[in-house]
């Protein structure tokens, strides 16, 4: 048996996940007996399960630890980070959290922990995967609302007001946003809306007065319509918050580029012959922008997880994915040149995309080797074996030097890149993939490849 703790979770005295040989299990101790009774049979968990708000779990038969009093497994999730979602993400995020709190009032239970990093996005909506974040209600300020104004309220304020890469500035500190900064670098004029007054500006002052009291808690009663009232305040703050778009390059990108539409239709149908070669279940679509090509798959494929280093076409693939319904699709800000860390206690709390790679099937990287050898001096071999530890296919679009992207690339720095070639890159790739098609793309400086990571 291969048991191991997840680094994630050993800040919970009530739950510790782990995994049991590819199971993700969590194991709920004594302590929380009472809470996990009352949020299971109240009728909490069925109408947060109906409401797609909380992950569905299997309950086991009771464990022979005497410190355990259940083990569950919840539904597997392919997990995400705060830092990597677009403003929409964000603030849908934000609601459901307001909403699970909300609904856990009618049953006389409240969150206790209101972490960013609780929720995940499952079929195309965020939903909480922590089962022991419930305790039962008391007539006292909701504890975890400090958290919640740090996680949630200030990244989204910051992402509204300044710029949505803000987000990243959650990578600084995994306790979230200081408020004190936040209100610093909030534009002025914020002071005049009553909600990011209270809940950012003035609670920051009254956490730097109560941190220099000698006092260790504050016997304030607060009634459960209380609670609702600041909710219902919050909900219309977030409710209201729209971001700003600008129309950035990748934004338009399929509306500015060098394909005719017949030669755009036929990297269409070359994929879709690519397709038909693998069993392709799980697909991570690398420089997806707003997802075109990675839709090619969506009839097929579980999880499609469109990667893109721009806000602003992350937030319109995901714009795409609710009005749609699209369930398999996750898209998510990332940048394959500086990609998230390894953050937390001993960089082990949060994982980087690699440490993430489960069974991926096809990595894409369309349009993208000229950004990165040449924009960023990345070497083929490089690239290639990062794109090897991902997947088992990769489908990989070499872009030629007489392409008109790569002359706009190179109109801005001297040309030092006598490598950049295709014989380079097929002797760089060969090194770590077999090649199984390679097709020029007919009117274009493109060729397509799909290459299978050798054994």
């Amino acid at each position: 048996m291969s048991i191991n703790p997840e680094n994630s979770s050993f800040r919970d005295r009530d739950a510790v996940i782990y995994n049991d040989n590819g199971k993700i299990l969590r194991k709920i101790f004594n302590s929380y007996k009472e809470n996990y009774d009352k949020l299971m049979t109240s009728g909490l968990y069925e109408k947060l399960i109906s409401q797609n708000l909380l992950i569905n779990h299997t309950e086991y038969d009771k464990p022979e630890e005497t410190n355990v009093y259940k083990i569950i497994e919840p539904k597997k999730v392919f997990i995400t980070y705060p830092y990597e979602w677009s403003f929409n993400q964000y603030k849908d995020a934000t609601l459901a959290t307001l909403k699970i709190q909300q609904i856990a009032l009618e049953f006389d239970m409240s969150l206790k922990d209101a972490s960013a990093f609780n929720i995940q996005f499952f079929e195309g909506k965020p939903l909480l995967i922590d089962t022991t974040s419930f305790e039962k209600f008391e007539e006292k300020p909701w504890v975890a609302y400090k958290q919640f104004c740090k996680h949630f309220l200030a990244p989204l304020l910051i992402m509204k007001y300044i710029d949505p890469r803000c987000a990243k500035f959650f990578l600084a500190d995994i306790d979230g946003l200081d408020l004190e900064i936040v209100s610093k670098i909030l534009p002025k004029h914020t002071k005049f809306n009553p909600g990011i007054l209270t809940h950012i500006h003035l609670h920051s002052k009254f956490l730097k007065q109560y941190s220099s009291t000698k006092k260790k808690s504050i016997n304030q009663k607060m009634t459960k319509f209380q609670h609702l009232a600041i909710l219902d305040g919050l909900m219309g703050l977030i409710k209201g918050l729209e971001v700003k778009t600008n129309e950035s390059e990748w934004k338009n990108y399929y509306n500015n580029t060098n394909y005719t539409e017949s030669s755009f239709e036929e990297k269409k149908k070359l994929i879709e012959q690519y397709k038909k070669l693998i069993d392709s279940k799980i697909i991570w679509d690398f420089g997806a922008n707003t997802g075109h090509f990675s839709r090619i798959f969506k009839d097929t494929a579980k999880k499609i997880i469109c990667f893109d280093i721009d806000y602003n076409a992350v937030d319109e693939n995901y714009k795409t994915v609710k009005t749609q319904n699209e369930t398999n699709i996750l898209p998510l800000v990332f940048d394959l040149v500086n990609p998230s860390p390894n953050i937390g206690w001993a960089n082990e709390e949060r994982k980087t995309i690699l440490e993430r790679a489960n069974n991926v099937d096809i990595a894409l990287a369309l349009a993208l080797i000229h950004h990165l050898a040449i924009s960023n001096n990345l070497p083929f071999n490089k690239i290639a074996q990062y794109f090897s530890q991902i997947s088992r296919y990769l489908i990989i679009e070499f872009v030629k030097k007489e392409d008109s992207k790569v002359q706009e690339l190179l109109n801005s720095r001297k040309d030092i890149f006598n490598d950049y070639d295709i014989e380079h890159f097929e002797n760089s790739f060969s090194k770590y993939y077999t090649l199984v098609r390679k097709d020029e793309i007919k009117d274009t400086q493109r060729i397509l490849y799909l290459f299978k990571v050798k054994e």
